[in-house]
């Protein structure tokens, strides 16, 4: 074998060459790690998948994107810290995970705020730059939003009015006390848990019911433990595709144009899945699950309750301006409707 000192001139700068600029070449690849709550194999993981493999074409293996999904980098609040310290990157959220980073995403927990997904679509797209500008200002960078679906409560024992379900004990997303003295404020009975914890405490009664998707109840097999289901759109389940600015930063800018079109196709891939909650409800409806109408008396009921809240959740829950704007466009998309 050659020695170093025996080599010559030329072979030893090529292999100073190699050492010097490997670093360089290993830094200049980004990896981002990417987590959801999004089941393995869900349409919602399937389509992360995608957007990291045309993520990785688009820039000819200069980003990757790992994922991990199913829950298994811990809640979204932890997410969310962990995208702090930069142990995550990235992260498909719902609206309980973009709170934890913006306080305006509470806009979206007005409950009842929308009846139709046009008009979800008319409040959120005049909404979007000055949350878009929030996350910015908080070192976050809004790739996509991900629409989930409705959210209808479901429960163990059939439910149509407010009264009714003030006798049950409710799920709510553990961290977040302000949801639970308003539930407390209107006398429901709030269990803050993990949704980690939400299968075992429907099978020992800890809880009675939760508010989600069709979509959801059904991945996770909920609705088996709460197989009535109320048919009313209690409010929007609305995600977000978020990364870290510091990370976007690294990701060479004569990429950032393709990379925000892909995240906008993925955008319109994911509010596809809003109609598959029909196909969600057929599958549970087969599997007994009860779908429970409201009449006009109790559906009045329920938004007379709602209206009561308002004054609770401005200020204390949704800040002050994002409110107002919200429910000013609300009034403005059925008036003009």
């Amino acid at each position: 074998m050659t020695s170093f000192s025996n080599m010559s001139f030329f072979r030893k700068a090529v292999i100073i060459s190699i050492l010097v600029l490997a670093p360089v070449f290993i830094q200049a690849r980004v990896v981002i790690k990417m987590a959801t709550l999004a089941p393995n194999g869900s349409p919602w993981h399937e389509l992360l998948l995608e957007m990291s493999q045309r993520w990785k074409k688009a820039t000819r293996g200069e980003v990757i994107i790992k994922i991990y999904a199913g829950g298994v980098a811990g809640e979204e609040r932890d997410v969310v810290r962990k995208m702090r310290i930069d142990q995550l990157q990235a992260a498909a959220v719902t609206v309980e995970g973009l709170t934890e980073i913006s306080q305006d995403m509470n806009v979206f927990y007005i409950p009842m705020l929308a009846k139709t997904s046009e008009e979800l679509t008319f409040i959120r797209n005049n909404l979007t730059p000055d949350l878009k500008s929030d996350l910015s200002r908080k070192g976050f960078k809004l790739l996509a939003w991900a629409d989930v679906g409705w959210a209808y409560w479901f429960t163990n024992k059939k439910v149509t009015t407010p009264t009714q379900m003030r006798k049950l004990k409710l799920f709510t997303w553990a961290g977040d006390y302000r949801f639970v003295d308003l539930y407390k404020q209107f006398g429901f009975h709030p269990v803050p848990m993990s949704t980690a914890d939400m299968l075992t405490s429907l099978q020992t009664k800890i809880i009675d019911g939760f508010a989600t998707t069709p979509m959801f109840a059904l991945s996770f097999q909920w609705f088996a433990l709460a197989p009535n289901m109320l048919n009313m759109k209690w409010g929007p389940i609305i995600g977000g595709v978020v990364i870290t600015k510091e990370t976007w930063n690294k990701i060479p800018e004569k990429y950032h144009h393709e990379l925000e079109s892909i995240s906008a196709d993925i955008e319109k891939k994911a509010a596809e899945f809003v109609v598959m909650t029909e196909k969600a409800l057929d599958v549970m409806k087969d599997n007994n699950l009860t779908v429970h109408e409201l009449s006009v008396t109790d559906m009045k009921k329920w938004e007379d309750q709602m209206l009561d809240a308002y004054p609770y959740v401005r200020g204390s829950i949704v800040p002050d301006a994002i409110f107002d704007k919200a429910i000013e466009l609300k009034s403005e998309y059925r008036n003009r409707n």
